[in-house]
């Protein structure tokens, strides 16, 4: 599995929008996160070992922010042909087996990958409430190991936002697997 670093993305970038097909069965825009002043979009999926790697950490940091106005939304862009773990049934499966507590999207097009620049899974952004980039980068210092964690990066730029001040710019890109393009 070749390993890849997400794309310099300029801070400032405005959200792209979505209109995408959910697990839980309903279509998701980016209209519909609006009264949230920080969205997280992380581009993932069921195969990659870097994002089951991760996977607990961040599902407990959204169950960390709940109740705040913090809306997190993850996106499977990968093509289920070539890779059929990241089909919209397994997709549905493992959101309900990890009760993920965001929307899970299906972006069989793969159009979204690509007007987000997203480049492997994981993918990691986090907008300000003028759904402008604050952060792209990865959860924290050590993907591979729990215990080794020392800095969290994709928390400590939401807190920044919470708090009405911006994010460390010196951000660290996630690694990941390809996306598997069509």
């Amino acid at each position: 599995m070749a390993l890849l670093r997400t794309a310099a993305i300029p801070m400032g970038t405005p959200c792209p929008d979505f209109d995408l097909p959910g697990v839980d069965g309903r279509n998701h825009r980016l209209a519909d996160f609006a009264q949230a002043r920080v969205l997280g979009v992380m581009f993932i999926c069921n195969h990659c070992p870097y994002v089951q790697a991760i996977e607990d950490r961040y599902v407990a940091l959204v169950r960390a922010y709940k109740g705040r106005p913090v809306q997190f939304v993850g996106i499977c862009s990968n093509d289920p042909a070539t890779y059929p773990d990241d089909s919209f049934e397994n997709l549905q499966k493992r959101w309900r087996e990890k009760n993920y507590g965001f929307p899970y999207l299906q972006d069989l097009s793969q159009d979204v990958a690509r007007a987000f620049g997203a480049v492997c899974t994981p993918d990691l952004y986090v907008y300000d409430a003028g759904r402008r980039l604050a952060y792209h980068g990865r959860l924290d210092d050590s993907w591979g190991d729990p215990a080794r964690v020392t800095r969290e990066d994709l928390r400590a730029a939401i807190d920044a936002l919470l708090a009405g001040t911006s994010p460390d710019p010196v951000q660290h890109p996630a690694q990941g697997c390809s996306i598997k393009w069509r």
